[in-house]
């Protein structure tokens, strides 16, 4: 069975590909209980469900695409493979321990995603010429004995990338005037989308927006767009309003959480809905952006289509307390 592949497993599916799931799950430490070899039983969804939930990803408990992509990238161990960038990028628990060793000893490898780009590659190179080894970009035997060694050494090393992106936001100018904001929905919210987009405008923000059902694909926009900072709209499936930030590894993205929090309070306040809190999760959206992203999850529908213009505001409003924010 192939990560690329289409694939969605659930209650009462069968076969190889339910096994193979199935041993994927016991070596992460979850165990499908009584179901047998091969039946996707109570056992194996409520294993997927707690993969799920600590992976940070949506909690349904089928196994689809992006679940079954986080079990293989969860089965990569530094040094079980050769890392260099490369197209499509390489993914995986092994690339997001390379960068933590990196980061921890002062090369910035950026955001800790467990992808392997280009803030990556060159923060790998800097390291093997500092350690006197080939600069070839590849993260090898010889490489990866090096930082195994120099690692023990900076376990508890603050990461380079969080004091980077803590920085950045002290430096960012304190207004919304000529603040890149992309704003992202699913579908079905594209009135929503076009009323905040008109409401950030008219306060000097320039606003790009991407409508596709994949969140990696309103990443890639948000990213060539060169935005500051992304908010993702969607419907949710509870009453209320919940918002996720980006959270894995060693990393939590300290702008993202922040205006999280921002627009949680904000939207639930104005929609008299229940506030339903935040998390760090590692969605797509918030993972694949190069910068602070958040997504408002709001429900029931009639809500978010009847009081546009009060959503607008409250984003506006955060938006505004967000730029505004001390980080010092």
């Amino acid at each position: 069975m192939s990560p690329e592949g289409e694939i969605h497993l659930a209650l009462g599916d069968t076969g190889q590909a339910v096994t193979d799931v199935q041993r994927r799950l016991v070596e992460q430490g979850f165990s499908p209980g009584v179901d047998p070899e091969g039946a996707y039983r109570e056992g194996t969804r409520a294993a997927v469900e707690a993969f799920q939930y600590r992976r940070g990803l949506r909690v349904d408990g089928t196994c689809g695409r992006h679940t079954w992509s986080a079990l293989v990238e969860a089965g990569r161990r530094l040094g079980d493979r050769f890392l260099y960038r490369r197209s499509p990028m390489l993914r995986g628990d092994d690339v997001a321990e390379l960068q933590q060793r990196l980061s921890a000893l002062g090369f910035d490898s950026g955001r800790v995603d467990g992808i392997f780009g280009d803030l990556t590659s060159v923060a790998l190179g800097e390291f093997q010429r500092n350690a006197g080894l080939p600069v070839d970009g590849i993260a090898g035997a010889a490489t990866v004995s090096e930082l195994l060694r120099f690692g023990s050494r900076h376990d508890g090393s603050e990461l380079v990338s969080a004091v980077r992106d803590r920085e950045r936001l002290r430096q960012s100018p304190r207004t919304m005037a000529g603040r890149r904001v992309s704003l992202g929905e699913e579908g079905g919210l594209g009135a929503t989308v076009g009323a905040v987009r008109r409401l950030l405008v008219g306060h000097g923000a320039i606003v790009t927006t991407h409508h596709h059902p994949e969140g990696a694909i309103q990443a890639s926009e948000a990213n060539a767009a060169g935005a500051e900072v992304v908010i993702g709209l969607r419907l949710g499936t509870e009453a209320g309003c919940s918002t996720s930030y980006y959270s894995g590894y060693r990393y939590s993205s300290p702008g993202g959480r922040r205006l999280a929090e921002l627009l949680n309070v904000a939207l639930a306040t104005t929609l008299a809905i229940p506030d339903l809190g935040s998390r760090g999760m590692s969605l797509p959206l918030l993972r694949e952006t190069r910068m602070p992203a958040v997504i408002c999850e709001i429900s029931p529908p009639t809500v978010v289509v009847e009081r546009s213009a009060v959503i607008a505001r409250a984003l506006l409003d955060s938006l505004a307390e967000w730029v505004d924010t001390a980080w010092d």
